[in-house]
């Protein structure tokens, strides 16, 4: 069934799981900061361009949000010509940006005040699975919203799981990235030491991805962590941000977080050797550049 709804926020993610809401029949109008962007996607799907996210929600019954941080989804949710100033009584509104659970529940509440939903649903998955439709969404928010947005949803993801009230989708997603973290870290010190002593990089990881190590960091990123390439994805600057939440909700909480904080350190310094767009497989060019300056 076609719905009439809104996509904010065309980034290298929005922009293509907008285009899936389109391709699948959905009427769509999209809002951008940057105009041209919203014209170029106009251009390859069809849809309207409004200029504002109030005149995105117009008449809208789903809302979708894909921006950067806390800062930028209150912007375009409760600042001036905000989205929920244009929605009406009953639309859901899902948010795919990765936040704080705190800005989830107190959007929460704004929108309850104009007798709509919630629904914060931080994606993983990456460019690629934003491009290919296979992303994974981790959804917190009432089984009824929830029920309407699914079929929407599933445009653009292979998973979708509710698992819990508003909150719980960007608390999922914590728990993602602080295991990315750790997975990172150790492919990193794997390969570096599997150079150091003189192995072939290629066989022992087609020989160790057979068993207990393998991961999708390892299937998907140790070819070009082993070549120094580091454009094929999620910038160490958006890691930053998100284990920033991690542990700023730790802290709030008493969880104890000692290998993503030490791995947090570890991304401000490839930062600090220039690799803040990056993809966070980078964490192995810290380790080399070590390596440089001890043989000095």
């Amino acid at each position: 069934m076609s719905e009439k709804t809104a996509f904010i926020g065309l980034g290298v993610m929005g922009y293509p799981m907008a285009g899936f809401l389109a391709k699948a029949g959905n009427e769509v109008t999209v809002y951008n900061r940057t105009t041209f962007k919203a014209e170029k996607w106009v251009k390859e799907y069809g849809g309207k361009l409004a200029l504002t996210p109030a005149e995105a929600s117009k008449d809208a019954a789903f809302v979708f949000a894909c921006v950067g941080n806390d800062d930028d989804l209150r912007s375009v949710t409760i600042g001036t010509d905000g989205a929920f100033t244009g929605m009406s009584s009953g639309t859901v509104f899902v948010d795919h940006t990765t936040a704080s659970a705190k800005i989830a529940r107190d959007l929460a509440d704004a929108a309850k005040l104009k007798e709509c939903a919630f629904l914060d649903a931080p994606v993983s998955g990456g460019q690629a699975g934003a491009e290919n439709g296979v992303l994974t969404v981790m959804v917190g928010g009432d089984q009824d919203s929830f029920d309407q947005a699914e079929p929407l949803i599933q445009n653009y993801a292979k998973k979708v799981k509710l698992l819990g009230p508003v909150g719980y989708g960007q608390l999922t997603k914590m728990v993602n990235q602080i295991c990315i973290a750790g997975l990172v870290q150790g492919l990193a010190e794997g390969i570096h030491f599997a150079k150091a002593v003189g192995l072939d990089v290629d066989t022992v990881i087609e020989t160790i991805s057979k068993g207990a190590a393998q991961s999708w960091q390892m299937e998907n990123r140790y070819k070009t962590m082993n070549e120094g390439k580091f454009d094929y994805g999620f910038a160490v600057d958006w890691m930053r941000k998100d284990l920033g939440i991690c542990l700023a909700t730790a802290d709030e909480n008493g969880a104890s977080l000692p290998v993503t904080a030490l791995v947090d350190q570890f991304y401000s310094e490839v930062q600090a050797l220039g690799g803040s767009r990056w993809d966070t497989s980078s964490l192995i060019a810290r380790l080399e550049a070590m390596e440089q300056k001890n043989n000095k």
